[in-house]
């Protein structure tokens, strides 16, 4: 994670570790089309184990994937809660005891943690090489534009705080999850010039 800002605003930049694990097994449960969260599939890709997506697996009954469908919600709701987020991932083997309440989930976890494990250190690997690699840009991309801001204003920015996650996508843009969240694809955070075309009206509307 990094932070830039001030005392009076303060934008956040993270990969987190608890969003990559639940997209993953949301693409491997194959439940990409009835979760409340909307987000595009993961890229690369991961192949459905349960029928349902391409190249999907073993058949789920309906009520199966109901179950995993809700409990996924609510434990992606977790994983984007940045202001109770916990210090340690919220899935911790063996026993995955944050599920002992969803046990439809935590059996699916039990059965595939491994690959969506193995899935989720390479792309936060892949992040946290590219942002060392290139944090003076990607600071840049967000003091920049908020100095725009300021100077045509005439007057520094008021209070904000905005905590963006990057996530690895098969679409480009950005989705809202949460009051001060938003999860930008890699391939937008990755285009300088469009991540601050996509910045610029964000700011214009918090500053």
């Amino acid at each position: 994670m990094f932070v830039e800002g001030t005392l009076r605003w303060q934008v956040t930049e993270d990969c987190p570790w608890d969003l990559l694990i639940a997209l993953a097994l949301r693409d491997l449960a194959g439940l990409g089309a009835g979760v409340a969260h909307a987000l595009p599939a993961v890229a690369p890709a991961l192949v459905p184990v349960l029928q349902g997506g391409v190249g999907g697996g073993h058949a789920a009954a309906p009520a199966l994937r109901g179950a995993l469908t809700a409990q996924w919600d609510a434990l992606f709701d977790a994983a984007a809660d940045r202001e109770h987020r916990p210090l340690t991932p919220l899935l911790q083997p063996p026993h995955f005891a944050a599920l002992d309440r969803a046990l439809e989930l935590q059996d699916f976890v039990l059965a595939h943690h491994e690959a969506a494990a193995r899935w989720a250190r390479e792309r936060h690997a892949e992040y946290a090489r590219v942002s060392v690699e290139q944090h003076a840009r990607r600071a840049a991309d967000i003091v920049d534009v908020v100095h725009e801001r300021e100077h045509d204003l005439r007057r520094q920015a008021g209070y904000f705080r905005l905590d963006i996650d990057v996530l690895p996508l098969a679409e480009t843009g950005a989705w809202i999850v949460g009051p001060h969240t938003i999860v930008v694809s890699t391939s937008l955070r990755d285009d300088s010039r469009a991540f601050r075309a996509w910045f610029r009206p964000l700011v214009a509307a918090l500053v």
